[in-house]
């Protein structure tokens, strides 16, 4: 039943209502009831003119022109026609009152319009009409989300930072507008466009550009919402969104996190799951089943395509992949000024410097720094963003927020210092290493210090050296605790960089082949193969023999990094105790800080942030100089 008929039935069932209503209101004049007994006292005394008798009632007039009513007795009174002839009063009968047709229409039809009435609401409620949005007769309904072409309002301007993942999918714009271009020459459009990267790049937000910029709807779902308890749902689901996406070709179907559904088949122990893998072999069938010139483009986003399903990448499926990754310089100040739009900044932001010190950021983390500068100038009941804020910003997104209510003692204070001196100060002098950029001894997150590493540049890959001179620093704050306190005084702090150190040195013999004595072999092996169906309990290649030779080489580096970081800060005691006192003093050092240090001086008090030192104070980087996937390089923040 659509819904101008359910309007017709209760515009109906109303009238009815108000009909009944208005007929039993109908206007009457004043009646006065009285007894049956006073009644016929009355007529006795003749003050009764007019008796109108019905089958319950008598209604009448009185000589002085009153009115009254009275309810005859249930017992039969031989007596009464008598008594009222014999006292001159006019008798009336009533015929017995009957129901107008419409009155007794509306009463035979309302018990089914109620029975209606309430079968429709049951049946809404089971297909997802009420509030929860389902019901047992949805499951096999796709749940994906319609955006017409007028609901879009993103377009290529919004998306910034990935301008060659833009060029790619422009063809797609092309296409959707005007498709019989590409079919005169014969060419066929991509069926499939896979988006690859990391968390927060903006693939999504790419994929409502290419809609937004073409014209055409958008159907937008989640891998998972595919997939339920019951078996051949999802597949059920598959079927039902390209049905609707052929009603409102040309168009586009997004599907977010397609890995939860698309995983390689046969995975796990035992067999895949059942129900998921009905779902991929559908949307297989799907994707090859429907003709180029209908105007489907399936784009997909996902940031684990090593599990996907060697069938779904395959021509004429996902035959085209876009790596959407990490913006660089450029990308971020761009994608800075989009986020920037919706905020009221300062004359003072400048958005080529912030985004000159946040490497490794993506568009996610630059929307929420602008964010979090935000509501840091809404706490100070500021109008404008200033680049003070941003700082803020920053430094709470990359070192974590301040607990300054957090109670610790001189000597654990004084502790921390020298913890975090020692990794300044070994990351200040070991070659390739990243710039000292701040040293705070104040608790952030659950760190009782910090120490913060800025890369003068976008990285992408590490040397030997620069891996080593990594370890080097991550020893520095253990060593300086030895230094101060003897080897009985060292404290559990330096456990997180005992762990990255070892981890970085393991990989470079396993991994990266940075090993003289092991040569450029890949002695480790990927885990999780089960995950990938793989085979379950893999060989590994490597004789116990080899795996000792490996634990012997990692063991030489990290003591040869050892030694070179305890020989720098015996080397630099004077600088060491020169870092603590300012630590104590000012609690957070900044880059002009450390250069007075480092040159034997007393330290400069704390400056305003723009009189920093180029390059060092203008911002802070998250993950820049870090490989994408699980590679243990070190970040550019120490945490103890």
């Amino acid at each position: 039943m659509n819904d101008m008929t359910k309007n017709i039935v209760l515009w109906l069932v109303i009238a009815g209502v108000l009909y009944v209503v208005a007929s039993s209101l109908s206007t009457q004049p004043a009646t006065t009831d009285v007894p049956y007994s006073t009644f016929i006292s009355r007529v006795e005394d003749g003050k009764v003119q007019e008796a109108k008798i019905g089958e319950s009632t008598i209604t009448g007039t009185y000589s002085d022109g009153g009115q009254f009513r009275t309810v005859k007795p249930p017992t039969l009174d031989t007596n009464l026609m008598p008594t009222l002839i014999q006292n001159d009063v006019n008798v009336v009968g009533l015929e017995p009152q009957r129901q107008g047709f419409l009155t007794q229409l509306f009463l035979s039809v309302l018990p089914i319009l109620l029975i209606l009435a309430i079968f429709i609401f049951f049946m809404r409620q089971m297909q997802g009409g009420g509030r929860g949005g389902g019901g047992p007769m949805t499951f096999g309904k796709s749940k994906a989300k319609l955006l017409g072409e007028d609901q879009i309002k993103t377009t290529f301007a919004d998306v910034a930072g990935v301008e060659e993942a833009k060029e790619e999918v422009q063809e797609l714009v092309e296409f959707l507008r005007d498709p019989a271009k590409f079919q005169r020459l014969g060419g066929k459009i991509p069926r499939g466009v896979l988006m690859v990267g990391s968390p927060g790049t903006g693939k999504t937000l790419l994929a409502k550009a290419i809609a937004g910029e073409a014209k055409v709807p958008f159907f937008s779902i989640s891998g998972s919402d595919f997939v339920e308890m019951f078996v051949g749902v999802g597949a059920s689901r598959v079927r039902d969104m390209f049905e609707q996406a052929k009603k409102h070709s040309p168009c586009i179907i997004f599907i977010d996190e397609i890995d939860a559904v698309g995983r390689s088949r046969g995975a796990g122990v035992g067999g895949g799951h059942d129900e998921r893998e009905q779902t991929l072999n559908q949307l297989l069938v799907e994707m090859d089943g429907f003709d180029g010139n209908e105007g489907i483009i399936v784009i997909a986003a996902t940031n684990r395509p090593d599990v996907l399903d060697p069938a779904l990448l395959r021509p004429g499926r996902f035959d085209r992949q876009v790596t959407v990754p990490l913006p660089d310089i450029r990308g971020r100040e761009h994608v800075l000024k989009v986020h920037m739009r919706q905020v009221p900044i300062s004359d003072d932001v400048e958005p080529a410097l912030i985004a000159r010190g946040t490497p490794g950021f993506s568009g996610a983390d630059l929307a929420n720094l602008v964010n979090e500068a935000a509501l840091f100038a809404a706490r100070a009941n500021k109008r404008m963003v200033s680049m003070e804020e941003f700082e803020k910003a920053k430094d709470k997104i990359l070192m974590g927020a301040e607990r300054r209510s957090m109670v610790m003692s001189e000597k654990e204070k004084l502790n921390t210092a020298f913890h975090e001196a020692g990794h300044a100060i070994v990351g200040r002098l070991v070659p390739e290493h990243d710039p000292v950029y701040k040293v705070s001894i104040i608790p952030r997150g659950r760190a009782l210090g910090v120490t913060m590493y800025l890369p003068e540049e976008d990285k992408y890959s590490q040397s030997k050296r620069g891996l080593e001179s990594s370890i080097c620093s991550l020893f520095g704050g253990r060593i300086a605790e030895e230094m101060t306190l003897g080897f009985d005084g060292v404290t559990t702090g330096a456990s997180n960089d005992i762990e990255r150190a070892t981890k970085l040195a393991r990989a470079m013999v396993t991994k990266w082949g940075l090993s003289e004595k092991m040569g450029p072999l890949a002695y480790e092996e990927e885990e999780g193969e089960v995950f990938l169906g793989k085979q379950v309990g893999q060989r590994k290649h490597m004789s116990e023999q080899t795996a000792e030779e490996i634990d012997r080489e990692v063991r030489a580096i990290i003591d040869g990094c050892y030694g070179r970081a305890k020989q720098i800060l015996e080397d630099n005691r004077d600088k060491l105790d020169l870092m603590a006192d300012a630590l104590m003093q000012y609690e957070t050092i900044d880059a002009s800080q450390i250069d007075d240090i480092m040159g034997g001086h007393k330290p400069r008090p704390p400056k305003d942030w723009r009189d920093q030192g180029p390059g060092n104070g203008a911002a802070a980087s998250g993950d820049g100089d870090q490989p994408s996937g699980d590679d243990p390089i070190g970040g550019p923040a120490n945490t103890h």
